[in-house]
């Protein structure tokens, strides 16, 4: 199958899916204003990867069919491997500034750690595990673009999924058939799910005895009869324009809540049947919590080292670069990216190889997404301190640099010693998108949760420090022999 194009990605959203917009059903994903420009974003993704001067660097070959696919689904077998999927995803990630978290990219990761240890799906018997490989080869080998939902809806957070008031309210099996399952009820938060080819319906958190029709991890297109997509509002939608919103423009990938409305799996799309203990080991008894995570650490300091140049292109058209607090300043935030990069690179040269799969670091990859909750924010604030009252004195929009009325004043009070006021004001728009915005502050909040609440983070940081390690070393000195005291 010739590699996808983002022609061929662009056609495939036209597929009747139901995705529902203030109150109304959206006629066609790839031609509404609230989606659009995502779509071509991600449809250029799909081109920067079917280029062919790009073969060696976003393609590797499919085992089975011999085709050039994507190496998104490359299952890393060395070090090697895994330092090209970074590199994939690096590329893709500068080409949105590491401004949509959930690209084609991130899911496939996680199909890539189901497939490369299919034994934990085998649990729950054979065919399971089976019908995982099976649509993993055919994510890899028609270039598929999947999303997830894992997360239940926030409805009573202190009852366990079984005991909430309408035990209908979570999706979870309805009912059983020959030829496969029926699913009803809610999950979020499907990031990019308007966008995709397929939705993954599992549940990343705990599950206790009586949540058994909740333990499952199946897939369905995303046009399937009785799914219902509700985005979030749309930051794009009142983008009206690509100077005053160039990023809300263009990389609002979108996050969704997902109604099941009796929406049928058949036998084939199911990887885990009402099982709680696969259902829970499937993230972390195999590499796909870590793999999709790698990728999600990639875009993460593609994003950094884009928020770096930011500051350091304002510092120098308004002509404070050489400040010596500013280059504090800058200094921290420099060392903050450096430190972020250097632990993604950690988690490639200390990643262990067992039963001939690679695992990234768990601990560094862990440690990384631990402090980025806390961390992110502090960074923000830097630039905002940088900037002062810069963001809140900016024209109301583009007109005023366009208008006989009022462009004379705009080009003389809002230059900078190095550029005119189209340019400066450009740039400010910029930075004030990322940082101040609605995108921007959704991306505030994502940073912080996407790897999920940082209390369970920090709790798998925990779990995988190599404690043993550490408690030798105040053993060793406990025994040190005694100096000095009574002859």
């Amino acid at each position: 199958m010739p590699l996808r194009t983002g022609a061929d990605y662009l056609r495939s959203l036209n597929d009747g899916r139901q995705v529902m917009l203030e109150g109304e059903r959206v006629a066609d994903v790839s031609q509404h204003k609230a989606f659009r420009e995502a779509a071509r974003s991600i449809a250029h993704l799909y081109d920067i990867a079917a280029e062919p001067a790009n073969r060696d660097l976003m393609t590797f070959t499919s085992p089975k069919t011999g085709e050039p696919v994507l190496r998104a689904y490359q299952i890393p077998k060395s070090h090697a491997d895994l330092r090209q999927r970074r590199l994939f995803s690096q590329k893709w990630a500068e080409a949105t500034f590491g401004l949509m978290g959930r690209t084609p990219d991130h899911v496939a990761g996680f199909f890539c750690g189901y497939a490369s240890v299919p034994e934990v799906f085998a649990k729950g018997g054979q065919k399971f595990a089976d019908n995982m490989v099976a649509f993993y080869e055919r994510m890899r080998d028609e270039h598929l673009y999947v999303s997830y939902a894992i997360v239940p809806p926030q409805i009573d957070r202190s009852k366990p999924a079984h005991k909430q008031s309408d035990p209908g309210l979570y999706a979870g099996v309805v009912k059983e058939r020959d030829d496969g399952i029926v699913i009803s009820g809610a999950q979020q938060l499907a990031t990019g799910g308007v966008l995709s080819d397929w939705l993954q319906l599992s549940c990343i958190h705990p599950l206790q005895p009586g949540d058994e029709n909740y333990a499952n991890n199946v897939v369905v297109p995303i046009n399937a009869p009785g799914l219902k997509l509700f985005p979030r509002r749309p930051f794009a939608l009142r983008a009206d324009n690509s100077y005053d919103y160039p990023l809300s423009s263009r990389f609002d990938e979108s996050d969704s809540y997902v109604v099941f409305d009796n929406v049928f799996v058949p036998w084939e799309h199911v990887f885990i049947y009402r099982n709680i203990e696969v259902s829970r080991d499937q993230w972390w008894k195999t590499t796909a919590h870590t793999l999709g995570n790698h990728q999600a650490q990639v875009r993460y300091v593609t994003k950094l080292r884009f928020l770096a140049g930011l500051a350091q292109c304002m510092n120098e058209m308004t002509g404070n670069a050489g400040s010596p607090p500013v280059q504090v300043i800058m200094g921290e935030l420099a060392a903050f990216v450096t430190i972020y990069e250097s632990m993604l690179l950690a988690q490639e040269v200390m990643a262990p190889i067992k039963n001939g799969v690679l695992w990234p670091a768990v601990a560094t990859i862990y440690s990384a997404m631990a402090m980025q909750s806390e961390f992110n924010g502090r960074m923000l604030e830097m630039v905002r301190e940088l900037a002062g009252g810069a963001f809140i004195t900016l024209p109301s929009s583009q007109a005023d640099l366009e208008s006989p009325l009022t462009a004379p004043d705009m080009e003389r009070y809002h230059r900078s010693a190095s550029t005119d006021a189209k340019n400066k004001v450009a740039l400010m728009r910029l930075i004030w998108d990322f940082v101040g915005s609605e995108f921007g502050s959704r991306h505030q909040q994502y940073e912080k949760f996407y790897g999920g609440a940082s209390f369970l983070v920090k709790t798998n940081v925990y779990r995988n420090f190599d404690w043993k390690y550490a408690g030798g070393l105040v053993d060793a000195a406990l025994a040190l022999p005694p100096i000095g005291g009574a002859e």
